[in-house]
C-alpha cells in the first residue's frame, strides 16, 4: 500500500538516498528542508520549507502524511559533540513527536542507536530519550538501532571487520559484537524502506541483525 511520507532530515546523509527508494516503491514523499535548501531535495519529492527545531515553521504542513521518518541529527557523531546532540538531536525529536501526534501521523520511524555500549554515552543518552518520548506519545513506531553505518565518508571501520568477525564467534564477546555490529548504508535504506512499507501495531525495534536482514532481502528482491 502506498504511504504518504513526511521526512525530517530529507537532505541529509540517509535522507537523500532514502527518498528515491521510497519514490521507486510508489510512496508519496515530502521532505522538510531549511529555507534556501529546497533544491537539495531529490527530484520527485516535494520540498517543505521549515526549521526542524522550530515546530511553528512546519507542524501545520505534516498533514496529510500518515508516516513520519525522523532523520535529523548531527553529522559524524563523536564524543566531542555532546552539546550538539542536546541542541540538535534531542531538540528535533522533542519537536517532531508532538507535531506528528497533532497531525494524525499513524507511524513514526526513528533512527536511534545500539545500546548499551562502552562509549558514546552522550549520544546514547539523547537517542534513548528520543525512544522514551515516542513510547510516551502512544504512536505506532519503528525504532532502528544501528551502531555504525558504513558508507561514503564513513569507511574507516572496514578495517575493524576482521576483529568483529572474531568477536562474533567467541562466546564471551559474541552478544556485544552482534549488538554493536557494523551495517552498511544500503542496508539502512532497505530497513527504513521496509519500515515504511510495513507499519507495525505498537513499537517495533530493528536491531543490527534485523537491519542486515532487511538489507539482504532488499538486495535479493532488487536482483530478482
Amino acid at each position: 500500500m502506498a504511504r504518504n511520507v513526511f521526512i525530517g532530515g530529507g537532505t541529509g546523509y540517509m535522507g537523500r538516498r532514502l527518498i528515491p527508494e521510497l519514490l521507486r516503491r510508489g510512496h508519496q514523499v515530502r521532505a522538510l528542508a531549511r529555507a534556501g535548501s529546497e533544491n537539495k531535495v531529490p527530484t520527485g519529492c516535494e520540498a517543505v520549507a521549515g526549521n526542524p527545531l522550530d515546530p511553528t515553521t512546519f507542524a501545520n504542513k505534516i498533514s496529510p502524511s500518515d508516516t513520519y521518518v525522523h532523520l535529523v541529527g548531527v553529522a559524524h557523531p563523536s564524543p566531542s559533540k555532546a552539546a550538539q546532540f542536546q541542541a540538535i538531536d534531542l531538540k528535533s525529536i522533542e519537536v517532531a513527536v508532538p507535531a506528528a501526534v497533532a497531525a494524525g501521523v499513524r507511524h513514526f520511524i526513528y533512527v536511534s542507536v545500539a545500546h548499551p555500549a562502552p562509549m558514546m554515552h552522550a549520544y546514547i543518552k539523547v537517542r534513548t530519550r528520543g525512544e522514551e518520548l515516542i513510547r510516551q506519545s502512544g504512536l505506532n513506531a519503528t525504532i532502528l538501532r544501528p551502531w555504525y553505518v558504513l558508507g561514503p565518508g564513513h569507511r574507516w571501520p572496514y578495517l575493524l571487520k576482521p576483529l568483529y568477525f572474531l568477536a562474533e564467534h567467541l562466546p564471551s564477546t559474541a552478544e556485544g559484537a552482534r549488538r554493536l555490529g557494523l551495517v552498511t548504508l544500503p542496508q539502512m535504506i532497505s530497513a527504513l524502506s521496509y519500515a515504511v512499507d510495513t507499519p507495525p501495531d505498537g513499537i517495533r525495534i530493528l536491531q543490527v541483525q534485523d537491519i542486515r536482514f532487511c538489507g539482504e532481502r532488499g538486495l535479493a528482491a532488487s536482483a530478482g
